[in-house]
């Protein structure tokens, strides 16, 4: 066995001692970074993050861990605003949103006693941003690009986009004249054939795969196009975005950082300098004259700050990541819906051949007046720690659902043992040349 094998396991006065030194010389580096650190410069030891990580917390240097049970992380919560213009009656008379408190902002509750199994509402889109296997086909003419329901088989009720001319094209297609008409709300300012500058913007959001920088593209089009029309268009798109809840990226990268992860703010500018050309600066003269025939009114100064101001990109960039439905769509309705690792509603997308980014809300299970509507942000087969960690890198507290509250008591019961077993894990895998 070579001498930089790891086959030694140092007493905690030890790994301590070195913990804490490294921790001085690395004030900002977060567990999974001290951990690296520590197996570089001590190559022989068997040290898991794990114990790293209790180390730090028992020395005061790190906040406990958002994932445990009894995590005191202090956590950053997303802001809540109510949108009083927002008539729940247009999709039912079921439910009604209820205002809980400043941490847990709002939600949906059963106005009746509701079945298992009824269908509460369905909805459409405020704008939809779809898996990249769905965009991919909108870009190859193949799905509309207002539904995104697939169009490979010809019809004379499939319509391109008028603008796109040989010279100009554009590969925006849709299943029907109505599509056609809705997408003017979005596509005109994303269109490559009115506006090109948006062409780096998207193909960037593509091949980072980057859903929420597509969302917001999408959402930021739709505010500017609406701010052309009427004030009252306007102030309703205008309402739906200022409703939804926010944590903006800086405040997102302070929840991700107690676990050693830092954000990349090299593509953040990328992409705000992208933003900009696509939305208010284009680089052509050609470009900006074709910008001009979109936006012919004045953009007023609160949108402008609201939209083209970087921190306010930063914010727009974690509103669309926090609101996104699983498969792309912002929903007026859905995004009140709170988490539960046990939801009593699912989300569904029934109306493949007429309308696939609408989408069906069901009951899981009776409901009583007054009960709250509950859906899951996280992969609910993931254990309790897992669950835990994620929410909290959107600045959400421990759920307190009856599973997870369970699987707690669970946790604490066996937590006793963890640290002895973890040795002795450290220990074999040692033993087995593993580490």
């Amino acid at each position: 066995m070579s001498s930089t094998s790891r086959n030694i396991i140092p007493t905690e006065d030890e790994v301590r001692k070195a913990i804490i030194e490294l921790k001085k010389g690395n004030p900002a580096s977060g567990v999974a970074k001290i951990h690296s650190l520590l197996l570089h410069a001590n190559s022989s030891w068997t040290v898991s993050e794990k114990r790293v990580r209790k180390i730090l917390q028992s020395e005061g240097l790190i906040n406990s861990d958002p994932g445990t049970p009894n995590s005191t992380t202090s956590i950053i919560h997303p802001s809540f605003r109510l949108n009083k213009s927002l008539d729940v009656n247009k999709w039912t008379n079921r439910v009604e949103v209820k205002y809980f408190d400043a941490i847990k902002g709002k939600g949906l509750v059963a106005k009746e006693n509701i079945a298992k199994g009824d269908v509460l509402w369905k909805e459409d889109p405020f704008i939809l941003a779809p898996e990249w296997e769905i965009y991919d086909l909108q870009h190859l003419s193949e799905a509309c690009s207002f539904c995104s329901c697939i169009i490979r088989d010809h019809s004379p009720l499939h319509i391109s986009c008028e603008a796109s001319t040989t010279a100009t094209p554009c590969t925006a297609r849709y299943c029907n004249r109505l599509c056609r008409l809705q997408a003017e709300k979005v596509h005109p300012l994303l269109c490559s054939a009115r506006n090109p500058a948006s062409v780096p913007l998207l193909a960037f959001a593509r091949d980072a795969q980057w859903m929420a920088l597509h969302a917001l593209a999408q959402c930021t089009s739709r505010l500017l196009l609406a701010s052309q029309q009427d004030a009252a268009t306007f102030d309703l798109d205008w309402e739906v975005v200022q409703g939804l809840a926010e944590l903006g990226m800086e405040e997102r990268a302070q929840c991700l950082r107690e676990q050693g992860l830092e954000p990349d703010r090299e593509n953040w500018r990328r992409a705000f300098e992208l933003y900009l050309q696509a939305f208010k600066e284009p680089r052509t003269l050609a470009e900006q004259k074709k910008l001009a025939r979109v936006l012919k009114k004045p953009i007023s100064e609160e949108l402008q700050k609201f939209t083209f101001e970087y921190q306010a990109f930063l914010r727009g960039l974690g509103r669309m990541s926090l609101n996104l439905e699983a498969h792309g769509g912002l929903y007026r309705l859905h995004s009140h819906l709170n988490h539960s690792c046990t939801p009593n509603v699912s989300i569904r997308h029934l109306d493949q051949r007429t309308a696939l980014s609408r989408i069906t809300v069901i009951a899981k299970e009776d409901f009583e007046i007054g009960q709250e509507l509950l859906i899951t942000y996280t992969n609910p087969q993931s254990s309790l720690r897992d669950r835990r960690r994620r929410l909290s890198e959107w600045g959400f507290g421990p759920c307190r659902c009856e599973r997870c509250v369970t699987e707690e008591k669970v946790w604490k019961e066996s937590d006793s043992n963890t640290q002895e077993a973890d040795d002795l894990a450290d220990q074999l895998k040692a033993g087995l040349g593993v580490l």
